[in-house]
C-alpha cells in the first residue's frame, strides 16, 4: 500500500504516528517494524526509486536497503 492509497481509503483513515506511539506498550517503537517493511518491499522489488518514493527515504538509505536484499547487485571493491 503507498501513500495515497493509505490516505484514500475511508475505512482506514491514516493514522499520525503520535496516535501510535500512545497506544504501543512503553518502550516499544515503531522504528523496527517500519525497516522490517522497507526491507521486505526491498527484498520484493529491489528498486530504491520505489523505496524513495514510498518511504520517503534518501537515495543512499534505500541504496542500502536494496543492498542489503541482494548483496550481490552491489560492487565489491577491488
Amino acid at each position: 500500500m503507498d501513500r495515497p492509497t493509505a490516505t484514500r481509503h475511508p475505512d482506514h483513515p491514516a493514522l499520525h504516528r503520535n496516535t501510535l506511539q500512545q497506544v504501543l506498550p512503553k518502550g516499544l517503537t515503531l522504528d523496527r517494524p517500519r525497516q522490517d517493511r522497507i526491507l521486505d518491499v526491498a527484498f520484493t522489488t529491489g528498486d530504491p526509486l520505489k523505496l524513495t518514493r514510498l518511504f520517503g527515504i534518501t537515495e543512499q538509505t534505500a541504496m542500502r536497503y536494496v543492498g542489503t536484499a541482494y548483496p550481490e547487485r552491489t560492487a565489491k571493491p577491488r
